[in-house]
């Protein structure tokens, strides 16, 4: 099975199954480069990194959403359906960003600007659900008490 390398300014040097390499052919909001991985932060752990291929020194912290909220829902336009190429919501992984701060109470997800993934491709969208912010607290129990 072949495998690209990706000398990690964060992990070191790590083997990415080329197969799992995911092609971003809109690319993502504000970043440069097309081809990113997941490249998990560990089997128990609720966030990952997506890694850039290209830029050794670029990956953002992503999480499932549905681990921290259970009630969330994307909503896509026509337009971001097609990019995907599914209307199939069991065909495609849905991640978040995530703002990490050096508190818990400062650690945030972007719902409003999921990052879909469908048959090694992947297009950060625009949800249009109403109750899905750019800043959701990760731990809004410790943000309250904060």
């Amino acid at each position: 099975m072949p495998t690209v390398t990706i000398d990690s300014s964060r992990f070191g040097t790590i083997e990415i199954p080329a197969e799992e390499i995911i092609d971003f052919p809109t690319g993502l909001i504000g970043l440069g480069g097309s081809r990113y991985a997941l490249v998990s932060a560990g089997d128990d752990s609720a966030f990952s990194w997506l890694h850039s291929v290209d830029d050794p020194s670029l990956a953002l912290p992503v999480a499932n959403p549905w681990q921290f909220f259970s009630d969330y829902a994307v909503e896509l336009s026509d337009e971001a359906t097609g990019h995907v190429g599914t209307v199939d919501a069991a065909d495609v992984d849905v991640w978040v960003t995530v703002r990490a701060g050096a508190e818990l109470a400062d650690f945030y997800a972007n719902l409003r600007a999921p990052i879909v993934i469908s048959n090694g491709r992947g297009h950060q969208v625009i949800n249009e659900a109403q109750d899905a912010p750019v800043r959701a607290a990760l731990f809004p129990a410790v943000a309250a008490a904060a």
